[in-house]
């Protein structure tokens, strides 16, 4: 059938099959396609168009074409093509027929496969360390080489079809047809339309060939020298087949295979050769005949696999027993166990080893092989290594290079390039020192030594005169190989000298010592003087020489300017002295007290004079204002335990501070950013405080007598209250009440107090209102009374001030003491009363009885 009958004839029924009309019969048919509405038609109705016409072999663009040729309108087949680029993506008017929705190529049977190639793997238990070359390439525990074919490479020309195949027949060109067929079991494909094709036991060349040749009948332009259609013909999903993997192999049997799969997949699928088995001779069996032999080395060593020997269904793998095998030692990079053909060299082992390494003795190897019922050693060298055949049970040998140099001599000390130097010939002392760059500045000449190695390896010292050597007064030494030379610094035959400044100085520490170094000299080097420091009293403790009975070092006073200027009377610094600069006395640091609560102006006062007491600082404040209540007035005063910053911290606060407000300000000027450069140089990193230092003392001196003393416990504070009187101290300003400032200290005003705590064992412990003339008894009746177990006799009373009293009694008479506004009541207790048990009551009745037995013996005894 022609093109032009076949669009004939399918274009109207397509049409009838759209437009929903009953087809009773094909000569029934007589549509006018004139009357189609492209717009009356749906997006299925125009996919089901496409797809019909192109099952009939029409192209998008002959669909059209015919279309107007039946007479529809130009207008209609310009909005069916716009239609049709619509539902194409790309707007391409190509067929879009199944070939375009395949899936890709897939591996039948791939569980099988699986199965045949994974499990039995994991479950081996043969060690994968061998000292076999080329046994861990098919099994491997922690990583598997597999050889898995390629499934999306393309058809191998040689690949030959059988059952299980799909193959896809893609006709193009003037016709278009797709097909796509599997080979059945007897080896036919089915082609719709066309009938069964033979093509089992053909290449895939071979097959488009029988294919091509059937299919022309049908479509003509298949034919002639210059054809109008083109056929192809590629394979589909892969078929598996059974091969059978035998002799020395890990897990022999009969293995479920791709039909893409080499002699590699089979070995991979049972674990490769064993330990008995040989990698140089893996034989392909067909139909009884041997059609290869492979060579495992040549793809370990020349990275060449025989991949174009493809398995077949029933092929065997014979894996037969090792040819020979040699085991090489030593210095090669694969210390291993070769296996070898009959011809094989030492220098075709040495390729199978990789070569020697960089430490080999490469001139001369040993070889150990049996001969008859013992061993011999044969020396092979350089010269012979492609010429001696080995035999299976050699045992080779390479050694490593000796550890000694043929030509080294050392130099060590005070020259410039210390190290190693060859010897050439006629080196000497003095051109090996000139080989270095020359001695340096602290060489010691007067003496240099070589150390000389014998030819028994025992060594001696050699001391030559070098100053005499270099000036050419001496002869100049010859050396060996192996010398040592060694030159000395003057300052390793001397100790390392140095000054030490210490007290009122920026950088305290030690100082490298210099020739005609003054006192100035290292007060400059140490930062300068601090601002506390007296210029007038400065020491000097020199080391003594000769040291006499009682003393231990030479004390010199020194004097220097304020400004560190040199002077005519400047003293020179010995090495070790010990530089003290000393604090001037009269100076101090400005010291802060506080007030607060009830006067005219609470807050921070300095200490102006250091006679300045209470009623001073009260005075400074504006005085009491009409709310203060002065009774209660409190002191609170630091203890030597209060972590007070001495002098020198407090400056390193002070500068501490300057310098973070430096860093935070970017625009400093030229006089700021140097003073910044200088904070950051004079900020000491560590500054010691001898006040801390013996407050720490103190407080462990206390833990030790608390933890040394049962029931007596320290409780140490770093600030308390002092009870002060202040209307007294008010009232006679500068008597012993009025006490003096000290740093630190707050003087706290409360106001005018109404209330009483109670506190301790009373019924109702609260606060009540203080009532004028009431004492202490009344309090403690309305707080409810005493508790059953308080103890009377302690009752005291905390005054607002600090201050406290306790009850006093005399023939049981007690004598309460006053209560004030702002106090409080405490109340002790006795503690819990311990019950008098059974035993302790009959222990004091023995007691008793026994004393009243002696006594009155005592009493029967008299005259």
């Amino acid at each position: 059938m022609t093109l032009q009958k076949r669009l004939w004839y399918f274009l109207p029924l397509l049409l009838i099959l759209l437009m929903g009309i009953p087809v009773i019969s094909q000569a029934q048919q007589n549509i006018d396609i004139t009357t189609i509405k492209v717009d009356e038609l749906s997006d299925d109705q125009i996919e089901e168009l496409v797809s019909r016409a192109n099952e009939a072999g029409l192209s998008t663009s002959e669909f059209l074409q015919m279309a107007q040729l039946r007479g529809m309108p130009a207008v209609e087949v310009e909005k069916l093509r716009d239609r049709l680029q619509e539902l194409d993506g790309s707007g391409a008017s190509t067929r879009s027929t199944n070939a375009s929705r395949r899936d890709p190529r897939q591996q039948m049977d791939i569980n099988e496969i699986t199965r045949g190639l994974i499990q039995p793997q994991e479950s081996m238990d043969e060690a994968t360390d061998s000292e076999i070359f080329g046994s861990n390439l098919f099994y491997q525990r922690n990583r598997r080489l597999s050889f898995e074919p390629s499934l999306n490479q393309a058809t191998p020309k040689n690949y030959v079809l059988g059952p299980g195949d799909v193959v896809y027949v893609d006709i193009y060109g003037q016709s278009e047809q797709y097909y796509e067929a599997a080979v059945n079991p007897d080896g036919f494909v089915l082609l719709d339309n066309i009938g069964p094709i033979s093509v089992s036991g053909k290449t895939i060349e071979e097959a488009t060939g029988i294919i091509r040749n059937r299919v022309a009948q049908y479509y003509p332009g298949l034919s002639g020298s210059n054809p109008s259609t083109f056929l192809q013909v590629t394979l589909g999903n892969v078929r598996t087949i059974k091969v059978h993997i035998l002799g020395e192999v890990r897990l022999p049997g009969t293995f479920t295979l791709s039909a893409f799969s080499t002699v590699f997949n089979a070995l991979y699928a049972a674990g490769g050769p064993n330990e008995n088995g040989t990698m140089r001779e893996i034989k392909i069996m067909r139909d009884n005949k041997q059609i290869a032999t492979v060579d495992v080395y040549n793809l370990l060593i020349n990275g060449q696999a025989n991949l174009d020997i493809q398995l077949q269904d029933q092929d065997v793998v014979l894996v037969s027993p090792f040819i020979s095998r040699v085991k090489v030692k030593g210095e090669v990079k694969r210390p291993l166990t070769f296996e070898i053909n009959e011809e094989d060299t030492f220098e075709n082992l040495l390729d199978y080893a990789g070569g020697f390494t960089d430490l080999a003795f490469q001139d001369r190897v040993a070889i150990s092989r049996v001969t008859g019922n013992q061993r011999s050693v044969s020396d092979v060298y350089k010269n012979q290594f492609g010429m001696f055949i080995l035999k299976g049970g050699d045992e080779i040998t390479v050694g490593k290079i000796l550890d000694r140099f043929s030509n080294r001599v050392q130099i060590k000390g005070a020259v410039y390039r210390e190290g190693t130097f060859a010897l050439s010939e006629g080196l000497t002392l003095g051109k090996l020192i000139e080989n270095a760059e020359g001695l340096r500045g602290d060489a010691y000449t007067e003496q240099a030594s070589i150390l000389r190695t014998k030819t028994d390896l025992s060594t001696e010292f050699i001391q030559v005169n070098l100053k005499e050597i270099l000036a050419g007064t001496a002869q100049d030494i010859p050396l060996q190989r192996e010398d040592v030379i060694r030159i000395s610094s003057i300052y390793d035959i001397q100790n390392e000298r140095y000054v030490q400044v210490l007290g009122e100085v920026k950088r305290p520490g030690v100082y490298p010592y210099s020739e005609s170094m003054t006192v100035e000299d290292l007060l400059i080097s140490a930062g300068g003087l601090q601002e506390s420091a007296n210029p007038n009293d400065i020491e000097i403790a020199r080391r003594v020489e000769d040291v006499e009975l009682g003393t231990l070092s030479d004390i010199i006073p020194v004097q220097v300017n304020s400004n560190l200027a040199p002077s005519e009377n400047s003293e020179i610094i010995l090495p070790f002295d010990q530089v003290i600069v000393r604090k001037r006395a009269s100076f101090t640091m400005q010291k802060l007290v506080s007030v607060e609560g009830q006067v005219n102006s609470p807050g921070i006062f300095s200490i102006e004079s250091a006679s300045e007491r209470i009623s001073d600082l009260v005075n400074r404040a504006g005085g009491l204002n009409r709310f203060a209540y002065a009774k209660g007035a409190t002191l609170i005063r630091r203890t030597e335990f209060y972590n007070t910053e001495s002098e020198e911290i407090r400056r390193q606060r002070n500068l501490e501070a300057l310098r973070l407000q430096l860093l935070a300000d970017p625009n400093n000027s030229e006089a700021q950013e140097e003073l910044l450069q200088r904070l950051f140089k004079d900020l000491p990193e560590d500054v010691s405080d001898s006040a801390y230092q013996l407050s720490q003392t103190k407080k462990e001196s206390l833990d030790q007598i608390a933890a040394e003393t049962p029931g007596f416990a320290v409780k140490i504070r770093e600030t308390e209250a002092v009870a002060i009187d202040l209307e007294e101290i008010l009232k006679n300003p500068g008597s012993e009440n009025d006490l003096l400032l000290e740093e630190g200290d707050i003087l706290s005003v409360p106001k005018l107090l109404q209330t009483i705590r109670m506190r301790g064992d009373v019924v109702y412990p609260t606060t009540l209102r203080h009532e004028s003339g009431r004492s202490l008894k009344h309090y403690i009746n309305r707080a409810g009374g005493f508790e059953r177990r308080a103890n009377r006799k302690q009752t005291y009373v905390v005054y607002a001030n600090g201050a406290v009293k306790r009850t006093t009694g005399f023939l049981g008479i007690r004598n309460y003491p006053p209560v004030e506004p702002g106090a409080e009541v405490i109340v002790p207790t006795k503690g819990p009363k311990i019950p008098l048990r059974l035993g302790d009551v009959v222990g004091v009745s023995t007691g008793l009885a026994t004393l009243a037995l002696v006594l009155s013996q005592i009493n029967w005894n008299q005259p």
